[in-house]
């Protein structure tokens, strides 16, 4: 399955597996609010997330969670989909916006193959410092660099570089990420921080 070669999407083996992914799942959408400490525990068991400070809003939904790995403070908002048949690697301050899917499972594109329910998965690399806007969808065996934002909307199919603006259908890189960009920044860092004194 994770090799990027053709299975059996109907294996025995990995319906069990996705049903015990789907029951953790089922939980930790449906906990109590306001409850941290047991909420990072349950995603601890459903995702690869070492650092413990990993959030990620319910509801969210999962092949199978053993194959996302998340850095530290990686935050996801509401109606996140890991299709997780081939490992999602995420990087350290990793923001995602609502409704972001992560999409590693594929299909053959001949339909008398595809109806024998075989499909493939490639992995999906995002790096450090990057934000994903609402309903951005990353494709199968994209990788995306470091410092990145991904506007809303967005459908990733090729891979983005570092430093960048990327938006559209397909996906694009609109421009770098400037020296500008961080003063204009730094200066409203500045003004809130004096407002709040």
């Amino acid at each position: 399955m994770i090799s990027g070669k053709l299975y059996k999407a109907s294996d025995l083996e990995l319906a069990a597996l996705n049903l015990a992914a789907k029951k953790r799942i089922y939980q930790y959408n449906h906990l109590e609010p306001g409850n941290p400490t047991e909420q990072a525990q349950l995603l601890a068991q459903i995702i690869d997330a070492p650092s413990g400070d990993a959030y990620v809003e319910p509801p969210f939904r999962a092949d199978y969670g053993q194959n996302v790995h998340v850095g530290k403070r990686f935050y996801a908002n509401y109606e996140t989909i890991f299709l997780d048949i081939a490992p999602i690697t995420i990087g350290d301050d990793a923001m995602f916006g609502p409704r972001v899917g992560l999409y590693t499972a594929g299909h053959p594109l001949v339909a008398d193959i595809r109806n024998e329910h075989l499909e493939y998965g490639y992995p999906i690399t995002i790096g450090n410092s990057v934000w994903l806007g609402g309903d951005v969808t990353v494709t199968p065996g994209v990788t995306i660099g470091d410092n990145v934002v991904i506007g809303a909307g967005s459908v990733v199919t090729k891979d983005i570089p570092s430093n960048v603006i990327a938006v559209g259908n397909p996906c694009h890189v609109l421009r770098t990420i400037t020296a500008a960009d961080h003063e204009k920044w730094a200066q409203q860092r500045k003004e809130y921080w004096e407002a709040m004194k």
